[in-house]
């Protein structure tokens, strides 16, 4: 009986500490993220617009928004759907070639700089930075900033159905729900 007890215990603490949600559902919550190279040749095959996370490793508020904004279903749902989402970090050391340049990692000051981040928020380095680039790979606008689930939801919806051709954004973000 005691064996039998003891049997009982280690199974039900076994299954408290396991994960009920399969792990193909798990899958379907997170943002496909793709590299720069990646996302531009699925452009040339399906275009969809593209939003680009620029990050550093050392910046508190990526992380944040990593976990508050881009692991939420809503948010990594949309994105998957209608978007090319990109990471990329503005101090990575890898070169980047596209469109004929070479991007690259340059030292300055206490941390270098990636030249593809640079040109991409016009040497206005903040972050987290989100750039959102049209089909065409033409930016449609530079958004600093931590963003809750909320916030972004509506940047999304403001440039995937191309309201920023019609009306700004802080318009948009008042009037919308």
């Amino acid at each position: 009986m005691k064996n039998l007890l003891l049997l009982f215990a280690g199974i039900l603490i076994t299954t408290a500490f396991t994960n009920p949600v399969p792990a193909s559902i798990e899958a379907e919550k997170k943002v496909k993220w793709y590299t720069w190279e990646e996302a531009a040749e699925l452009q040339k095959k399906e275009p969809r617009k593209l939003m680009v996370d620029i990050y550093t490793d050392w910046c508190h508020w990526c992380k944040v928004m990593d976990k508050k904004t881009f692991e939420k279903k809503e948010i990594a749902d949309y994105l998957n759907t209608h978007f090319y989402p990109v990471k990329l970090n503005a101090e990575q050391k890898e070169d980047i070639i596209w469109n004929n340049n070479k991007f690259e990692y340059r030292q300055a000051g206490r941390r270098g700089i990636h030249t593809l981040a640079y040109s991409l928020l016009d040497g206005k380095m903040s972050y987290p930075s989100i750039v959102f680039l049209n089909e065409d790979m033409a930016r449609i606008m530079i958004s600093a900033g931590f963003k809750d689930v909320k916030d972004f939801k509506k940047e999304l919806t403001y440039v995937e159905e191309e309201h920023y051709t019609k009306i700004p954004l802080q318009q948009y973000k008042a009037k919308a729900k």
